[in-house]
C-alpha cells in the first residue's frame, strides 16, 4: 500500500473505473472542474450505453496524500480531435506554493509518461503556476520543450443569477435594424461555421479547414449548444448570423460558454454582449453558475463579460475565489500531434 502521507498517483483508462473519490472531487468545484467533469460525464454516458470502447490514448490519473484527491489530469478526446492534457486541483491557488506542486507534478508527469505516447501531449492546461511547474517537469522527463509563447493565457471566471446583469436595462436600438436572439438551426449551419472558421483562425495554433468547421457547426446544431444573433435590415427579408454562442462543456450544476465570435461585419453594435446576456440567462435557468474563459489581451471581451456580470473581471473588480489565471502552455510540435479543442 502507498503512504498516505507521501503523494502517489493512480491511472484510470474509462470513465466507469474512476472511484467515487475522484467524483466527489470533481464535484467538489465544478466550476474549476469544467474542463474535465463534463468529459467524463459524457464518457461514462457512453460507456455505461457500450457505445464507448477503451480508448488506448485516452485516461485520467489522480493525484492522492493525505487520504485525499489533490490533482486530477486527464487526456480526453472530443468530437473534432483530442484534447489537450487538463489539470484540476483541489486547492485555492493561493495554497499552491512550489514546495506542495514539485512532488505531486513530479508524480503526475511519471504517470502521464506510463501512460500514454509523449506524441499525445501536445499542450498543457491548468491554472498558471500548475502549467508553469508540470510542463518543466514534463521536459526534464522527457526532453521535449514547452514554447516561451503560451498558446492561450486567460482569467476564468462565472456568472450566477445573482451576480447576473442588465436584464432590465433598454438594449441599444440602431435604426433599421431588425434582431433575433435564438437557439441555432439546421438552416443556420453555413453561417455558424464561417463564424467557427473565422474563430478559430483567431486560435493559432488551432485552426480549422472548412470542412472542420462545417462538422463543428453541425455538432454544435445538433446537440442544441449554440445561439445565434440574427440580424437583418428592415428593407431585408434575409437575416444575417451577426454573433454565435456555443456552450459545449456542460455538467450538471455548471454550464461553460466556449465560444463566442462575432461577424466583422456586425461588430460595434452590441451583438456579443446582447447574446451573451441572452444565453447566459438560459443556462442559469437550469443551472447554478455559468463559466468562461477570457484572454487576458482580451479588454474588449472582458469588458463585456463584466458588464453582463462575470465576477472578477476589470482591472478594478474585487478578488473572488475561485476566480483565477490558466494558461496553455503549447510542446515542440515537430515531436507531437497537434489536436484540437
Amino acid at each position: 500500500m502507498p503512504s498516505t502521507i507521501e503523494p502517489y498517483t493512480t491511472t484510470y483508462r474509462t470513465a466507469t473505473t474512476l472511484p467515487a473519490d475522484v467524483w466527489d472531487a470533481l464535484r467538489s468545484s465544478p466550476q474549476n472542474a469544467n474542463i474535465i467533469l463534463p468529459i467524463a460525464l459524457k464518457t461514462l454516458a457512453r460507456e455505461e450505453a457500450y457505445e464507448s470502447p477503451v480508448v488506448r490514448d485516452q485516461c485520467w490519473i489522480a493525484v492522492r496524500s493525505l487520504g485525499s484527491v489533490d490533482f486530477v489530469l486527464s487526456v480526453t478526446n472530443g468530437d473534432i480531435g483530442a484534447y489537450p492534457v487538463f489539470i484540476f486541483t483541489t486547492h485555492p491557488v493561493h495554497r499552491l506554493t512550489p514546495d506542495f506542486l514539485l512532488p505531486r507534478l513530479i508524480r503526475l508527469a511519471e504517470a502521464l509518461r506510463a501512460a500514454v505516447p509523449v506524441k499525445r501531449v501536445y499542450s498543457v492546461f491548468a491554472p498558471d503556476a500548475v502549467t508553469r511547474m508540470f510542463v518543466e517537469t514534463w521536459c526534464s522527463l522527457t526532453g521535449i520543450q514547452g514554447y516561451h509563447e503560451p498558446y492561450y493565457h486567460a482569467m476564468f471566471s462565472f456568472c450566477t443569477k445573482k451576480s447576473l446583469r442588465g436584464l432590465g436595462r433598454q438594449p441599444t436600438i440602431f435604426p433599421g435594424l431588425v434582431y433575433e436572439l435564438r437557439p441555432a438551426v439546421e438552416s443556420d449551419l453555413q453561417a455558424v461555421a464561417a463564424l467557427c472558421y473565422q474563430f478559430a483562425a483567431d486560435s493559432a495554433p488551432f485552426f480549422l479547414s472548412h470542412e472542420g468547421a462545417i462538422k463543428e457547426a453541425a455538432t454544435l446544431i445538433h446537440n442544441g449548444q449554440v445561439w445565434v444573433h440574427a440580424i437583418r435590415r428592415e428593407e431585408d427579408s434575409v437575416s444575417d448570423v451577426a454573433s454565435i454562442v456555443a456552450y459545449t462543456r456542460n455538467s450538471e450544476s455548471v454550464a461553460t460558454i466556449t465560444k463566442v465570435f462575432t461577424n466583422p461585419t456586425w461588430r460595434r453594435r452590441g451583438c456579443a454582449e446582447r447574446l451573451v446576456r441572452r444565453v447566459t440567462k438560459h443556462l442559469l435557468a437550469t443551472k447554478q453558475s455559468v463559466a468562461l474563459y477570457v484572454a487576458h489581451d482580451n479588454p474588449a471581451a472582458t469588458n463585456v463579460y463584466h458588464r453582463v456580470g462575470f465576477l472578477g473581471l476589470g482591472d478594478d473588480a474585487a478578488p473572488v475565489e475561485g476566480v483565477d489565471s490558466w494558461v496553455e502552455i503549447g510542446l515542440d510540435r515537430t515531436k507531437v500531434e497537434l489536436g484540437h479543442w
